[in-house]
């Protein structure tokens, strides 16, 4: 393992997480500030989620010989800020909680596929869309209360997205902690290295919570973490078991969720940084760069307390212009792919548009009627077709 060790794969597995710390996590605090958590508490949560993808990032690299990246669910952290404050800290880690044993049953079982399968394919990435529309439009809602200050990042996103995809989301928040000290007055000089101080939640199990946050969590971290993790690995020609890898994070999940971490996931966003010929000629000396990706996270966890300073420090403003624009590219993909499938249009569309809406029945909340009224429509609509073909 030491002989594999290079350079190259050291910076892949660093450029991995300064990408989730720079994009993801800016989700995250956007979270945390819709419940009004405390720095102390915000804490807790960064310490954990980077321990739980530190720990299974390192494992799984190690035991496969591939660069297995793990995060958290940045799709499951949007839907967070739809359910904030009314649902409570103690509730969101009861579904934590939840949706780290569904996983890990799902894993053990082998019914990664058939569980996916059952889930039409255009309503649950309309689903996912509906989750991060929203939080889409937070960044250009900002146009109306600093629009020279948010041009300047909307031009900034498209000039780094040209230069390089890999880099844009760092360079982003590099640009806007410029602009803040330039032009919004921040102060980053009282900036510290701070250990991090985790702190225990008592969770607290509602069928409200269960059913709004812990059944879509485990939806979208299918659909939109495991199954497009699973399907980079593979382009990438790593031929990894799911059985294991699920069962392992569900597990990981368990615990970190006492401390506020949300479920621990394999990456998307991060792992062609890992997996791909840039982190290593050699295919079969890339998992190095997983290893050191897992190492970097146990650092970020580490200092946790200075992670989260740096991020308080930013204009709440700033934050929701980089987690709106960080998000861009996932809403637009979910969006193709849920429009993909000509013949039932009609049901993505609605499961776009209920899970948007934000609205709450029975205490439940939008993502799970969307995704019920859009598998609804989905079978009637595959039904009718059976009975009655179309006029011509």
């Amino acid at each position: 393992m030491i002989k594999d060790i290079h350079l190259s794969t050291v910076i892949a597995g660093l450029i991995a997480v300064l990408v989730s710390y720079s994009g993801p996590l800016a989700i995250f605090f956007q979270a945390a500030r819709s419940a009004n958590i405390d720095p102390q508490m915000m804490t807790s949560w960064v310490f954990a989620i980077s321990i739980g993808a530190g720990i299974s990032g390192i494992v799984l690299s190690i035991v496969f010989r591939a660069p297995v990246i793990t995060a958290w669910s940045a799709p499951g952290t949007a839907l967070l800020v739809t359910l904030f404050p009314q649902l409570s800290l103690s509730e969101a880690v009861a579904a934590y909680i939840t949706a780290a044993i569904i996983i890990f049953l799902i894993g053990i079982s082998g019914w990664f596929d058939k569980i996916i399968n059952l889930i039409p394919a255009s309503v649950a990435a309309a689903m996912m869309a509906g989750i991060l529309f929203n939080f889409g439009l937070s960044a250009f809602e900002a146009l109306t209360s600093a629009p020279l200050l948010t041009m300047a990042m909307l031009v900034g996103y498209v000039i780094f997205k040209t230069m390089s995809n890999r880099y844009s989301l760092m360079l982003m928040v590099v640009l806007g902690g410029t602009l803040s000290v330039l032009f919004l007055d921040t102060d980053f000089s009282h900036f510290s290295w701070q250990l991090a101080s985790p702190t225990w939640i008592t969770p607290q199990w509602t069928w409200s919570s269960t059913l709004s946050l812990a059944l879509p969590l485990v939806i979208v971290s299918l659909t939109g973490q495991f199954l497009p993790g699973f399907t980079i690995l593979k382009t990438f020609g790593y031929q990894v078991a799911t059985r294991p890898i699920i069962s392992l994070l569900g597990l990981v999940s368990i615990p970190i969720a006492f401390f506020g971490g949300i479920t621990t996931v394999i990456a998307a966003i991060t792992a062609p940084i890992c997996a791909s010929s840039d982190a290593h000629p050699d295919a079969s000396k890339r998992y190095i760069a997983g290893i050191f990706n897992g190492v970097f996270y146990l650092l970020g966890g580490i200092f946790a307390g200075s992670i989260v300073l740096f991020f308080t420090t930013f204009p709440a403003q700033m934050i929701a212009i980089i987690a709106g624009l960080a998000l861009l590219g996932a809403i637009f993909n979910s969006l193709t792919l849920a429009l993909k499938d000509t013949a039932n249009i009609d049901a993505a569309a609605i499961t776009f548009m209920t899970t948007a809406s934000g609205i709450e029945i029975l205490g439940i909340g939008s993502a799970f009627w969307g995704v019920v009224l859009g598998t609804g429509i989905y079978a009637l609509l595959t039904l009718l077709r059976r009975v009655k073909p179309p006029l011509k």
